[in-house]
């Protein structure tokens, strides 16, 4: 699953909560936050403290894996409105002032 939004975290946690079987009270207590917040995260609260966040994570068996978009080619690709850079040009230009 693609994690993009806060709604998408938080639909990723239910997910995961219901099928270990645990409602909102006992995940919150494993976690050790309140039930107030969970339901919050579950509903895509935009600003919930990360610590909490990667605590509940890791009481649910989840592990974040941050990866760059690809383009076709397999190559990570910049963000929209950065140019991507030409290392190689860099290298080149440091070369001729050293």
């Amino acid at each position: 699953m693609f994690v993009r939004t806060p709604s998408d975290l938080g639909a990723l946690i239910r997910e995961h909560r219901l099928k270990l079987g645990l409602d909102q009270a006992a995940l919150a207590k494993k976690a050790g936050t309140s039930r107030k917040w969970l339901v919050e995260v579950e509903n895509g609260k935009p600003r919930a403290e990360i610590g909490l966040v990667l605590r509940t994570l890791k009481v649910l068996g989840i592990e974040l894996d941050a990866n760059a978009p690809s383009n076709s080619t397999g190559r990570t690709r910049p963000p929209r409105g950065v140019k991507p850079v030409d290392i190689d040009s860099v290298i080149n230009s440091l070369k001729k002032r050293a």
